[in-house]
């Protein structure tokens, strides 16, 4: 017995003599991380291989009325590596339209001013905005998801799968958008189609907001909230107030090529919740409100105006416009980038020489690598540079490219055109002021379109004014202003003013525009009727525009009521009389007034 118990112990002690050789367990794989080069977030990630969620995100508003709080449909779309850890920022992007839209009447807007709207109007099969989307998707989608951003789109409320109602700019939509930023960032409660509690472990919470049009007007909306997390936004042929979207000055003015359209059509149009019932009588309230008689500012365009807390702004710009967009007019992306400059915000702006349109289909690469530095810096913190260096990349007439420091062109300074006899075949316009009065007239039209009263070489329903050929090019960067010593033969009528450059070869392109009621002359949120024959001062502020004139060519002056594309139309026969001594053509040229004189002098 003593013997065996030898024999186990040396057995023990042979054994443990030997060392112990443990496999370890296979340790997890670590998750793929983004990559950056000269700056750009790199495709390290397969934009097949992602996470798609279908949620409901709550928001603390109830548009419907239903005694609910209204429910934002998000979808997100994420690299497959979240799952594993891998926490990514967000490119956002909220539409009302991703649901389509609805055929809808526009208003008819051969009426008499001031006489309320009712006949119905054609029918029309789209909007002003973008257009309907068959499905929730965007040509972007791969490129970021690609590069280690998540991509999330968000309903508008009252649209597709989301509830609430949509009044085209309304408080409530703005609240619905920002919530889904409030999801993002813990803030808000959201759930999934059973009703499981849906959170985003899966992002830093880091948001940039970007769209083309009515999808970039809401960037800006939200961004007016000053809500955290939102460190960016990338507004495309953006609005910046919706009472300049649908009225100039009092006078009812319709975004380009889509005449009658207004927010209420904007509302029914991307209406497009299963259930509708509950929306009607917010709807109807929207044609109420938005006033197509008089045409005054109130509480309800107030409400609608994102420049009022642009002091609240904290996400950086970079501001996207076409300077020949007469859908989302230039003056949107003005009003809003001096606002944002003057508060101190970080800020970029391209302007180029299309309409309504993204940079995408038209500088591809380089706006991409743009985008790319801009976003990665803002959402990844990537020390690349892109908030430095000139401020501005517009593309010229020439379609060549160039950056500078600022815009409106820092060289820029108010400069003046003053009309002289003869505007009914073409009176002159030059840096003289008259020294004696003289009232032309004209009589309103609205059945002619300002183009082709502008090429008439004479017409009793236009005035026009034409500068001597310029020796050299000249440029005008920012808001022209026409003055106008006016005189009417009726109690309402429309004010239009045209800046156009007059060819070589006699043909005049209109370069900008502007519109005003003179019964809003002393406050656009008050119509007070104006006195036939007795004599007014009004200012019509043309859309601001960056252009150069070039050598030979003219600018011209025209001036006109009504305009066919633009304004109501009344039938013909108002007119007013022009004191041409009290009126003229105010622009900022770059060189101001010596370079003026150099030109047309």
């Amino acid at each position: 017995m003593r013997r065996a118990r030898s024999a186990v112990a040396g057995a023990l002690t042979a054994l443990l003599a030997v060392p112990l050789v443990v496999s370890p367990a296979a340790a997890e794989p670590e998750p793929p991380a983004p990559v950056f080069v000269d700056g750009q977030a790199q495709p390290v990630f397969s934009p097949t291989d992602v996470v798609r969620e279908s949620l409901w995100v709550s928001a603390p508003v109830d548009s419907d009325n239903d005694g609910k709080d209204d429910l934002v449909h998000v979808e997100v779309v994420r690299p497959r590596a979240t799952e594993q850890g891998l926490r990514v920022p967000v490119v956002y992007q909220a539409s009302p339209y991703y649901a389509g839209g609805n055929p809808v009447d526009n208003h008819n807007v051969d009426v008499e001013l001031n006489v309320p709207d009712n006949r119905p109007g054609p029918k029309v099969a789209s909007a002003s905005l973008d257009g309907p989307n068959p499905a929730i998707t965007w040509r972007y989608e791969q490129y970021f998801t690609a590069r280690g951003f998540a991509v999330v789109y968000a309903e508008s409320l009252g649209s597709g799968l989301s509830t609430g109602c949509p009044t085209s700019g309304g408080r409530n939509e703005t609240i619905g958008a920002r919530s889904v930023i409030d999801w993002l960032n813990g803030r808000a409660p959201a759930q999934d189609s059973a009703g499981t509690r849906v959170t985003a472990g899966w992002t830093t919470g880091k948001v940039g907001m970007m769209g083309v049009s009515y999808n970039g007007t809401l960037p800006n909306a939200v961004a007016t909230t000053g809500v955290q997390g939102l460190e960016t936004i990338v507004p495309i042929a953006a609005i910046s107030s919706w009472y300049d979207y649908y009225r100039a000055d009092g006078a009812v003015v319709a975004p380009g090529t889509f005449q009658g359209e207004d927010l209420d059509v904007l509302a029914k149009y991307v209406h497009t919740r299963a259930d509708r019932t509950a929306c009607a009588s917010v709807i109807n309230d929207l044609t109420v409100e938005q006033d197509r008689v008089t045409g005054d500012y109130s509480n309800f365009w107030d409400e609608r105006n994102y420049l009022n807390d642009v002091r609240k702004v904290r996400a950086s710009v970079l501001a996207v416009h076409g300077l020949n967009d007469w859908n989302v007019k230039m003056t949107h992306v003005a009003q809003f980038y001096e606002a944002i400059k003057k508060q101190g915000v970080e800020h970029k702006i391209w302007l180029h020489q299309s309409g309504h349109a993204d940079p995408y289909s038209l500088r591809r690469d380089p706006w991409l690598i743009t985008l790319n530095k801009w976003f990665s810096h803002y959402l990844y913190g990537i020390d690349n540079g892109a908030q430095d260096g000139p401020r501005l990349t517009i593309q010229r007439e020439d379609k060549t490219w160039v950056e500078e420091a600022e815009w409106p062109a820092p060289a820029a300074s108010l400069a003046t055109l003053y009309p002289g006899a003869g505007g009914a075949t073409s009176g002159a316009l030059t840096i003289w002021r008259p020294d004696r009065r003289v009232v032309e007239s004209l009589t309103d039209d609205a059945s002619k379109l300002a183009e082709t009263l502008a090429n008439a070489p004479t017409s009793p329903n236009r005035l026009v004014y034409l500068s001597r050929p310029s020796s050299t090019p000249l440029r005008f960067s920012g808001k022209g202003e026409v003055y106008l010593r006016l005189s009417f033969t009726r109690p309402a009528a429309n004010v239009t003013a045209l800046l156009v450059d007059r060819g070589p070869d006699g043909k005049s392109t209109v370069v900008t525009r502007g519109w005003t009621d003179p019964q809003n002359r002393k406050n656009i949120s008050r119509t007070e009727t104006i006195q036939p024959g007795k004599s007014y001062d009004l200012r019509v502020d043309l859309v601001p525009d960056d252009y150069v004139l070039p050598a030979g060519h003219q600018f011209g002056l025209v001036v006109l009521s009504s305009d066919n594309d633009y304004t109501l139309r009344p039938a013909p026969g108002a007119g007013f009389s022009v004191d041409l001594k009290g009126s003229n053509l105010t622009l900022p040229v770059v060189g101001g007034l010596e370079a003026l004189k150099t030109a047309v002098g």
